[in-house]
């Protein structure tokens, strides 16, 4: 039986005598330690690094205007304009192309240069006449329209028609239709020669500053953008960028920007992070995920590589990944290794864990946090590859003293009234009227210890699942989730770190 030590001894005093067994834990988590780290330098190290953007950016503590100093000083910091500036300016494009249409609206060299000498850009944005039964022109077709009927005493004569002969403005303004008989290349590129005013006139302008041309070339106007931001340092662009990022969620730009930071520029981006979190009570209760690193940074940014973050926060947040990638992946040495190490790992009793425990708060707080998250997932380790029976789990519940309730039990949920009975009513006579007719494609032949069929019944609830899918709503959590087989080993070791840190933080 694995046993998930969440109660410490009432005394403090509670190592053993010659402390063997200690030593013997931590060099089993310093080998543990070594063969996830050659796991990720065979090939998971990108994914690793990954999961610990995740956790960064579910940091809750971080105000708007503090996550908007973070990413405008990483904006600043050498070699961000080749990979953070440009992805930035992506993500403006995209989610907010009307910020970045201002600037071009008021840069007409801008423009002149994108259309001179490439016909594609010249049809993709000029090229929107409107025919016959259309409402309107669009695009850069309405504003070459409307420049060339304001001005159509210096200009007109630059229109090329496909006809035999041109139309005159009298005419094109009763048959807006006929601009569709326009030679749209020929006439651009007359405009760009001898027609200078087009190009910053109010008409072209208006056309623009929606930001949808930058649809038609992004990677031209980045890199223009980005001559504006550090070769002319256009303090309106930064304001525009700053805007951006405070209107952001901090998650969202930590997922599109982290990820392709190396890893000096990575550390600078902790370290800064670290001036802004406060650890209140609900970070010292550990009541995030990202909590323990809140707690890491807040108090040892200085120390902390990212090598040791990448990690812990893998065997902390992660570990069901972890796991994943390494029995998924062709790691069958790691694999090997990993089995003989943690074949006698439970050898250890209450007493050896919680002496580990206390020897933690004589370490470093890095790597106080790295031995707890370890031993955390050497349990998840020992759970996800048991096949445990709905009798077996029961009893792990029992012996580690957490009080549970089997989730089809709904004796818990029928004192919330009438609604709630009407609401599962409806919802799993559908699938009983789904469950008859398959059940008629079956043999008719039963085992006495065939699975039951999921039926509602107003007056004892739901009728038991397949023995796989039994699910369980426990007291470490409040019974709030019901837990699964699946999921129960990543929730039990999040669990016991969760239990295993607050003490050792509260004795800290």
């Amino acid at each position: 039986m694995v046993m998930l030590f969440l109660s410490p001894p009432a005394s403090e005093n509670f190592a053993n005598e010659d402390g063997q067994a200690l030593k013997e834990m931590i060099a089993h988590l310093q080998k543990l330690e070594t063969i996830i780290w050659s796991v990720m330098k065979s090939g998971g190290r990108y994914e690793a690094r990954l999961w610990l953007c995740n956790t960064i950016s579910s940091i809750h503590s971080l105000t708007p205007p503090e996550h908007c100093d973070l990413f405008v000083e990483l904006l600043r910091v050498n070699k961000s304009e080749h990979d953070v500036a440009a992805q930035l300016l992506q993500m403006i494009f995209e989610k907010r192309p009307d910020m970045a249409g201002s600037i071009v609206a008021k840069r007409s060299y801008m423009l002149e240069k994108f259309f001179q000498g490439n016909p594609r850009r010249i049809l993709e944005w000029f090229d929107h006449f409107a025919t016959v039964g259309e409402s309107g022109h669009r695009k850069g077709a309405r504003a070459l329209s409307k420049f060339a009927f304001m001005n159509r005493d210096t200009c007109w004569e630059e229109l090329e028609w496909k006809g035999r002969h041109g139309q005159s403005p009298a005419v094109v303004a009763t048959k807006p239709h006929y601009f569709h008989d326009l030679d749209v290349l020929m006439t651009v590129e007359n405009f760009l020669e001898y027609v200078p005013d087009f190009w910053s006139s109010e008409e072209l302008a208006e056309s623009v500053k929606d930001g949808e041309i930058l649809n038609i070339d992004q990677k031209y106007f980045i890199n223009k953008f980005l001559q504006l931001m550090y070769v002319e340092n256009l303090e309106e662009l930064w304001d525009i960028i700053e805007e951006f990022i405070m209107g952001e969620q901090f998650s969202c730009l930590c997922q599109h920007l982290l990820i392709i930071l190396d890893e000096p520029r990575m550390l600078h981006f902790l370290k800064s992070i670290s001036k802004f979190i406060l650890v209140n009570a609900n970070c010292k209760e550990l009541r995030y995920p990202s909590c323990w690193l809140e707690n890491l940074l807040s108090t040892c940014s200085d120390s902390v590589s990212v090598d040791e973050l990448i990690l812990v926060n893998a065997v902390i947040s992660h570990g069901r990944r972890l796991l994943r990638l390494i029995i998924d992946e062709e790691y069958e040495e790691e694999k090997q290794k990993l089995n003989e190490l943690l074949r006698n790992e439970f050898k250890f009793c209450d007493t050896d864990h919680w002496a580990l425990m206390k020897e933690c708060l004589k370490m470093k707080k890095e790597m106080a946090v790295k031995y707890v998250g370890l031993q955390s997932w050497i349990l998840h380790y020992h759970l996800a590859l048991e096949r445990k029976s709905q009798h077996s789990y029961e009893t792990l519940f029992t012996v580690n003293g957490i009080s549970f309730r089997r989730a089809d039990d709904f004796s818990l949920v029928q004192d919330h009234g009438s609604e709630l009975d009407e609401v599962l009513y409806l919802r799993h006579n559908k699938k009983r009227k789904r469950d008859k007719k398959r059940m008629k494609k079956k043999n008719n032949h039963k085992d006495e210890n065939a699975d039951e069929i999921l039926v509602f019944d107003s007056s004892k609830g739901l009728h038991d699942w397949k023995s796989g899918d039994r699910s369980w709503l426990l007291s470490t959590d409040d019974f709030s989730c019901a837990w699964n087989a699946v999921d129960l080993p990543e929730h039990l070791s999040k669990f016991c770190f969760w239990t295993w840190m607050r003490w050792v933080l509260s004795k800290w």
